[in-house]
Formats: structure tokens, sequence, C-alpha cells
């Protein structure tokens, strides 16, 4: 009989034990799988105005995080002031930065940035380091406030300007530096020049790839402007990475997703701390001070498509958006 017993109380625990294993192994794969933390421990931002779009969530809260843990004045730029505010509650009270700073940037109105450029301009004299991180991805056909295909207008256009009314002060405060947070999407990306935005007919994917490949032409284009201004620009693929971006992805998001789907792939998908590692290092690293013009993954310089390397896509990219901007 007490043989017995022991066989039934011992089968529970060896599932409990087998389940406590297989997340503990899930949790070390997700830690291995998403890269080390940045090793600059003692590197300071000390004395550094940084601004971060997208700052009220995922990678952006992240980066804004740790910039004002090393001491930086950061401007959290975001659309929804209620949940920036609340982000930034956040880290005043871990960092014990009173720095930190909220400001609307509704990347899909052209006013609502250049109010935000006046506000800034009219509040620091300098600039050190712009991070173009917010991002939509799989939007439904919507368009923004000046008509402009919804993630091309978020994504490229509204950074586009921001970065371009920026750029004075960038170069006043050199050494500084451009981080724009772009994809490997890109490399499925096509600057579609007969329908830019996406009027004729709306693909969600490759307007996101579009907007993707949008970046790494930009930044391509912006560093031959830049050339001897000692103002730096990089584009970054912060990796797979579990943020609020995918939230257009209404499969993914089904209760058959969160089921059958996500237990297995998070292990394998970066969270916001980790994705954020990357552009943390881009914006405050010495290594890569004098570093330009380059795409980034965990900390290293990798090959863009070929698409991603054309000298005229990338000229008529830029004086297109110039146009449409009206910058």
């Amino acid at each position: 009989m007490l043989k017995r017993a022991s066989k039934k109380i011992s089968r529970p625990v060896l599932i409990g034990s087998a389940l406590v294993g297989g997340f503990g192994l899930a949790c070390l794969s997700k830690e291995i799988i998403g890269g080390p933390r940045y090793q600059g421990i003692h590197v300071t931002a000390e004395g550094k105005v940084i601004i971060v779009t997208g700052a009220n969530t995922g990678i952006g809260k992240e980066t804004a995080w740790e910039m004002a843990r090393r001491g930086a004045k950061v401007y959290m730029a975001c659309r929804d002031m209620k949940r920036c505010e609340k982000a930034r509650e956040e880290i005043v009270v871990d960092t014990k930065n009173k720095y930190v700073y909220c400001r609307k940037c509704d990347l899909a109105s052209l006013q609502s940035i250049r109010d935000f450029v006046k506000t800034f301009k009219s509040e620091q004299k300098r600039l050190d380091v712009l991070i173009n991180n917010a991002g939509v991805m799989n939007t439904p056909n919507s368009k923004t406030k000046d008509g402009f295909e919804m993630q091309l207008g978020v994504n490229h256009m509204g950074h586009f300007l921001l970065t371009n009314l920026l750029l004075d002060q960038l170069k006043d405060s050199a050494p500084s530096r451009i981080i724009n947070v772009t994809s490997v999407a890109h490399k499925r990306g096509t600057i579609n020049k007969e329908d830019l935005n996406s009027d004729t007919k709306y693909d969600a994917s490759a307007a996101y790839a579009q907007s993707k490949l949008a970046n790494i032409l930009f930044t391509k284009e912006l560093v031959k402007k830049l050339e001897g201004t000692a103002v730096t620009a990089n584009c970054v693929h912060p990796g797979l990475v579990d943020t609020e971006i995918i939230r257009h992805m209404s499969f993914y998001n089904s209760w058959l997703a969160t089921i059958f789907i996500k237990p297995f792939v998070w292990p394998f998908i970066k969270g916001p701390r980790q994705g954020a590692q990357t552009p943390i290092y881009l914006a405050i690293d010495k290594s890569v001070e004098k570093v330009t013009g380059k795409y980034f993954s965990n900390y290293e310089v990798e090959e863009t498509s070929e698409k991603a390397k054309d000298d005229s896509t990338a000229k008529w990219l830029w004086a297109v958006s110039e146009k449409w901007t009206k910058f």
C-alpha cells in the first residue's frame, strides 16, 4: 500500500519537475538567443541631450530608461501623452534622474512634428543623439493626417522630417549621432516608384518592408549630406522583438496563437530590453563615435540588401520625401 501511494505522488511531482525544467530551459534559451547585454558598464551619458521617438513602450522605453540611468537629459517623443507620462514616472522613480521629459510628437502628423521641434529648440540648445525608434507594422490600409500610407508616413516620412528639422542642432553639438531603427524586413522590400504611397494597391507586409528599406536609403543619402560635420548616422535591426508593433497582426494576437504558437516561439523572440541593447551601444559607445552609414545587428556591422545600396533610388527617395514633407 505504501509503495502504491508513493507512485501516485511521484507522478505529478515528476510532471511538475519536467515543466519547471522545461520553463528554465526556455528562459535560458531566450537569454542566449537574445544576445549579451551592452558591456559598457562605466560609459556615461552625463551632459548629453537625447531624443527617443516612441519612448513610452517597447524598445524605445527601454532605451530611454537606460539613457536616463546613465545621466542623460532624455526627451521622450510620443504620440500618447498619458502613456508617456506613466512611462516617464517609472523611469524617474527608478533612475532618480529628474531630467526626463515627455513631449508630444505624432509621427503621423507633419504639424505635430514641427510643433515638437519648435518646443524642443526653445528648451534645449544642443542635441547629442537622435534615436528614430517609433514605428508601426502591418497596419490596415490607412493614411496619416497628411495623406501618406501609414507605414511609409510614420516609419519614414515622419522621421525624415524630424531629423532634417533637428540637423542644425545636431551639427552644432557634434560629435553627435543619429540612429535609425530599421528591420531585416528591408531585405524583401522594394521602393515602388510607380505607387510609393500604395494608392493603387495596398499590401500591408509589402508596405512595411518598403518603409524599412526607406529607413536605410534615407540613412545612406543622409550620410553623404553630413560629410565633414562629425554627425554620424547608422541603422540598426534590433532583432525579432515582442513589442506592441505586432498589435496589427491579428492572427498572432488570436487565442489560437496564444495557445498553440506563442509558447513555442517565445524562447526565440527577444524581449524589449534585449532589443534595446544595440541601439544603446550605438548611442553612447566610444568605439562607434566615428562610424557612419552602417547597418548593425547584435553589435555587429552586417550587409544590407542590394536594393539598399542603390544610390539612384536613395537620391530619388530623398527628393520625393523632401517634396512631400515640404521640408
